[in-house]
């Protein structure tokens, strides 16, 4: 099912060939976690100020690249300035609404939605005016970033295009309009998303047992958030935890409430790899009760299964978090150091 449709051609997209993300045969820097665009020439004389400013704005707030959201509303409507039918009113042939062409159902179901109301959809009220409006600039912005994100962005950015509109060729001219529109020529993507950072990461763990924990939660990296997941195919946060001890052979309790209290506390700075970090976050978390957790690869870095719309499981920084709780070491439980006797001692 095509979600989005794209309405816009521009001969900007005729000047080149398309072209893929990726690498380019350079070498990855893992440890680089700063992933700032500055804006080209070309993007500030073609985006008008206010598109710009929003594209940026929550690009930075949900966590995609602010030039692949820019790239996605010249392709559709110009930044809003298309004449076609759909953009400021009504909805084209194909059901698509706004400047950034939302189908009317993927929205919400309606055009305009109060902001409280529980909808199924991207909905959203990004100018705080209480109401989200498919035709709203800053409204429809951000409901296409939260697209982007569900969908594997900022890591798979290409996957995420192609289920805004299901065709690769819409993906390959959206990517060539957002290289123009960075002033580096590129469409950049978290270091950590990169595969060459995982063997790094596993050499580095300070047991063998760590090291099997962490080649297993990295496989899972890419797969959909889904509460009280435990896979093969989905996990929520405490869930992909749970099935990594599982692999390695150790059994931990499944959930984020119970993990918490299961593991040894450890000082902040003196957290290690299969450590666990704890966050005031998610449905009934308080201070003493954290209601998410992440799995330490290194420092500064975990893996994570946040949310439903906060994209699959990736590596991220926990360090920039302001409702960290604390870190624990399951290894240290006496259960589980138990389990690791009879590991290596079997009968």
């Amino acid at each position: 099912m095509v979600l989005l449709v794209a309405v816009i051609v521009s001969p900007l997209l005729l000047m080149s060939p398309p072209s893929f993300l990726g690498d380019g045969g350079f070498s990855v820097d893992c440890d680089d976690t700063a992933q700032v665009e500055e804006v080209s020439d070309s993007a500030s004389s073609d985006i008008p100020d206010e598109y710009l400013g929003l594209y940026k704005e929550y690009g930075r707030k949900i966590g995609v690249q602010w030039n692949i959201l820019a790239a996605v509303g010249k392709r559709e409507t110009d930044h809003g300035r298309s004449d076609l039918p759909g953009v400021k009113s009504g909805t084209n042939s194909a059901g698509a609404a706004g400047p950034m062409q939302f189908l009317i159902s993927t929205w919400g179901g309606k055009a305009r939605i109060p902001a409280s109301s529980d909808v199924n959809g991207y909905a959203s009220d990004g100018d705080g005016d209480g109401v989200a409006d498919v035709y709203d600039p800053a409204d429809a912005i951000l409901g296409a970033a939260k697209m982007l994100k569900r969908n594997g962005a900022p890591e798979n950015v290409r996957q995420a295009l192609f289920v805004y509109n299901r065709a690769w060729w819409y993906v390959d001219q959206v990517e060539e309009i957002a290289r123009r529109y960075a002033r580096s020529g590129d469409v950049k993507v978290p270091p950590q998303a990169s595969r060459e950072c995982d063997d790094p990461l596993v050499e580095a763990a300070p047991s063998d047992l760590v090291a099997k924990i962490l080649q297993f939660a990295l496989a899972q990296r890419g797969k959909p958030y889904l509460w009280g997941g435990t896979g093969p195919d989905a996990f929520d946060c405490s869930g992909v935890i749970y099935a990594a001890y599982r692999e390695a052979g150790l059994s931990i309790p499944r959930t984020t409430f119970t993990q918490w209290p299961f593991g040894v506390k450890v000082s902040e700075g003196e957290e290690q790899p299969g450590d666990l970090v704890f966050f005031n976050a998610g449905p009934g978390t308080r201070p003493d009760s954290p209601g998410h957790v992440g799995l330490v690869v290194s420092k500064g870095k975990m893996l994570e299964a946040r949310c439903t719309l906060c994209g699959p499981i990736k590596v991220t920084s926990y360090q920039a978090r302001d409702n960290r709780v604390g870190f624990t070491r399951p290894l240290q439980n006496p259960d589980v150091v138990d389990q690791i006797e009879k590991l290596q001692n079997p009968l």
